[in-house]
């Protein structure tokens, strides 16, 4: 059971993408343009994937974006699901045969490429089409979702802007990204990945605590450790009795904190945040701070993004303040 770290939320709707019509005619000039100059050569695997810089930038993206879809990957060594997405995008730019290419930028060494696309966070992706910039998505994706967005990108492109992307040579697209060393971060993600999909819950909770302590924004092992400490917490659990003493006892916080581990565990998400924001209201002190603080933890067990979270946050602010 991997930790949830995907949010598709950003995508854009690649139809009502503005301008279209001028963006369509700088591609047809630049084709134009190749073409009386006796055409382009054939990319290469090479080129599919290529590195940004804020220098080079407006030849390697916005010129280059006139003739084909660029997917620019914003990341970071100290992030290393960013890592890992820009190493999917550039395998599947091989697969996809000129269709698209991929811009990886480093952000900590092009902080103004970071600022001037209103990046939030790491992992994200945006994409440029003839000159003109738009969100794909925020934070790491399955890959099915990844092809989907791709394929909607790939499809304004031609027909919204007669961008058809551009030639590979015979027997260049590449089968897989580069092979590349693991990270000190990555592979102690992987170690806690392996404790908790393993049932070593004490080892996987000791894990992902290991990371935070060298890398305490890490968003993966955040959600990580959130999960294991649930699973921890209900594994031993008499769900028969557990709800039993909380509805016996609507005022005993401990009661009623291990009735919320149960829910979300069973999936019961709004029940969960219900339970555990009704507890806010009707205690004080350091009742309501251990209700709360428990709530904030359920969070981070589905994710800043879910609109379930979203709801309970402003329910929770309304008890508090």
């Amino acid at each position: 059971m991997q930790p949830r770290n995907m949010s598709m939320s950003g995508v854009v709707d690649l139809a009502a993408v503005k301008a279209a019509s001028e963006a369509k005619a700088k591609a047809e000039q630049a084709r134009a343009d190749a073409a009386r100059n006796g055409g382009g050569a054939a990319a290469t695997a090479s080129s599919l994937v290529i590195d940004v810089s804020e220098a080079t930038f407006e030849s390697d993206v916005l010129q280059r974006s006139t003739e084909v879809p660029v997917v620019i990957s914003f990341e970071a060594e100290q992030a290393p699901a960013s890592l890992e997405l820009g190493d999917t995008l550039a395998r599947l730019a091989g697969e996809y045969a000129g269709r698209f290419v991929v811009a990886r930028v480093d952000v900590y060494a092009n902080q103004m490429l970071f600022q001037q696309f209103g990046v939030q966070g790491i992992p994200a992706v945006f994409a440029v089409l003839a000159g003109q910039a738009m969100p794909l998505f925020q934070g790491a994706a399955p890959e099915d979702q990844i092809r989907e967005v791709l394929d909607q990108l790939i499809a304004v492109a031609e027909q919204r802007f007669g961008i058809v992307g551009i030639p590979v040579a015979e027997g260049q697209a590449p089968a897989e990204a580069p092979e590349r060393e693991a990270t000190p971060q990555e592979i102690a993600l992987s170690a806690a990945h392996d404790a908790l999909d393993q049932g070593d819950l004490g080892g996987a909770v000791q894990a992902y605590k290991n990371v935070l302590s060298d890398d305490p924004a890490n968003t993966e092992a955040k959600l990580g450790l959130a999960q294991a400490e649930l699973l921890n917490r209900v594994q031993d659990a008499d769900p028969q009795a557990v709800r039993k003493a909380a509805a016996d006892n609507p005022s005993d916080v401990p009661a009623q904190l291990a009735a919320a581990d149960l829910d979300l565990a069973g999936g019961h998400v709004e029940d969960a945040f219900g339970r555990l924001v009704e507890t806010v209201r009707r205690t004080a002190g350091d009742d309501r701070n251990a209700a709360r603080l428990r709530l904030l933890e359920l969070f981070e067990v589905i994710g800043s993004d879910d609109p379930r979270v979203t709801a309970a946050r402003a329910a929770l602010a309304r008890v508090l303040f």
